[in-house]
């Protein structure tokens, strides 16, 4: 039930008073998004934590003058990669290799799988799958943040191309997809603080198939 009561009490916050979150709990939050699960192992995204202030000032503006960008403790940028290619395919069924000291036919046969596909898919569609993909270790940081007592709000609201030119993310292969600034609330000041949290029910969400 502690992990339910930490997300019934997390919400979007609208307000952040700018106090610094320890390390400690930024690196478990950082570790959670780490350790999510990506379709066929590949983690094709980065994830860009923006402390600088100035940075943060740049990119409020096209984040729609939001303020928990600068308020925040940390911005979290996650940054899917732009394509699917061979080099990035073998660096991570490589580092699986290396990691569990043997390889297997079956997993090698399934790298030459990808490697007949992926690259060769319209670079559109390899990013979007991408961003999916960032998606879930989002939802890690945001669930982890939560369990930490850490103040966070989700955001798709900002110009990717704006934030992307702001951190130099195209140059590395990456594109934003989405914000996380993580900090503290400020009650005072965020309308949604002390609103009640409103979801649809079980019923009306979950269907058992027998």
């Amino acid at each position: 039930m502690e992990l339910l009561d930490k997300l019934k009490w997390r919400y979007a916050t609208k307000a952040m008073n700018g106090k610094t979150v320890p390390q400690e709990k930024v690196d478990i939050i950082l570790e959670a998004a780490r350790l999510a699960p990506t379709s066929s192992g590949l983690q094709p995204f980065e994830i860009m934590v923006v402390t600088n202030q100035e940075l943060k000032e740049k990119i409020k503006p096209v984040a729609w003058n939001q303020s928990v960008v600068t308020d925040s403790s940390h911005l979290l940028v996650f940054a899917a990669w732009d394509n699917y290619t061979e080099e990035r395919i073998n660096k991570m069924f490589d580092l699986t290799n290396e990691i569990r000291g043997f390889k297997n036919e079956g997993w090698e046969n399934y790298r030459q799988q990808l490697l007949g596909m992926y690259p060769q898919r319209d670079p559109e569609v390899n990013f979007q799958h991408a961003a999916r993909q960032a998606y879930i270790a989002f939802a890690e940081a945001l669930t982890a943040a939560a369990f930490e007592g850490v103040d966070s709000t989700p955001m798709e609201g900002f110009d990717p191309d704006a934030v992307d030119e702001i951190l130099g993310l195209r140059a590395k292969g990456l594109r934003s997809c989405v914000l996380l600034p993580i900090g503290y609330r400020k009650t005072e000041e965020d309308w949604l603080a002390n609103l009640v949290k409103v979801r649809k029910s079980t019923e009306d969400l979950v269907t058992v198939m027998d």
